[in-house]
């Protein structure tokens, strides 16, 4: 004889009662969330294995960040030149502040006084420490404003070496002057005694080149042409003479002879004069 089918599921629902009864436990849905949770979330406080705690972030979000290094700090401007100094830097130094008309003398390669009276002007108008001495800052600072000084910039005044003697300046008593490097060399059987700075003729008026003698010599000459004077003068070419200018001494290289031979250092010439005998040789060359 067959069951009824309700009666079987009767049956059975009241089997599961009387365990409840007895086990004391509630019956869980697979899938349901056991009691103390709510909705299937996780408990405050835990993240689940293999999640990040906010959506996007790295597990090394939640690390605290490290402090940044601190910045190292500025070093102070290093001293380049200062009084006293000698050299071609410091002549470049000078020839720059003339560019920028702080420095009205030529470049003389010295690190003098009023050398520090310019750069303390330059420092002064840019807001730098006045102290004239030239350090890292300062020259940057004129660097930027000034460009890279020619050859007579920085020899306006002089001193620069003289040139390699002219192979017919070797022999003999001989005047060895050279246009290349604006010096003369007062030489004897090929052996340099003295050497000066000299000057020229302009492009109108320029001084001859080639071998000469001296026919003349005037101690307190005056011209005849231009009614200058002209101390010391040896004549070598028609007019044109080795002597002192005083023209030369106060404006340097940016002025010019009417041909003849300048020297500015007058203590040099006085005792050049005493020596050069009318017949030594003039050698004239680039």
């Amino acid at each position: 004889m067959r069951i009824p089918v309700m009666w079987r599921t009767g049956a059975v629902a009241t089997t599961m009662a009387a365990l409840v009864a007895v086990s004391g436990c509630t019956v869980q849905t697979v899938g349901t969330p056991a009691e103390g949770t709510s909705g299937g979330q996780t408990p405050a406080g835990k993240t689940p294995a293999g999640t990040s705690p906010t959506p996007g972030a790295s597990p090394d979000d939640a690390k605290p960040s490290k402090p940044k290094p601190a910045a190292p700090p500025t070093p102070a401007p290093r001293t380049l030149w200062s009084k006293g100094d000698q050299g071609r830097d410091v002549r470049e130094l000078q020839a720059r502040l003339r560019q920028v008309l702080w420095l009205f003398e030529g470049p003389t390669g010295t690190y003098d006084g009023s050398t520090v009276t310019a750069v303390k002007g330059f420092q002064g108008k840019r807001g730098l420490p006045k102290t004239g001495k030239t350090d890292t800052v300062t020259w940057q600072r004129l660097l930027k404003m000034t460009r890279e000084p020619g050859k007579w910039e920085l020899y306006a005044s002089g001193g620069q070496p003289a040139a390699t003697p002219d192979p017919r300046c070797m022999t003999g008593r001989v005047l060895c002057v050279s246009k290349t490097s604006r010096t003369l060399r007062w030489m004897i059987d090929g052996r340099t005694v003295s050497t000066m700075d000299v000057r020229f003729g302009s492009q109108y008026t320029p001084t001859r080149e080639g071998v000469f003698n001296v026919y003349f010599k005037s101690r307190h000459h005056v011209s005849t042409i231009y009614d200058s004077p002209m101390p010391y003068a040896m004549f070598f070419s028609g007019g044109q003479a080795v002597h002192y200018s005083s023209d030369f001494a106060a404006t340097g290289y940016y002025g010019a002879s009417h041909g003849c031979v300048n020297v500015r250092d007058e203590g040099k010439i006085s005792t050049l004069f005493s020596q050069v005998r009318n017949g030594d040789k003039v050698v004239v060359y680039w």
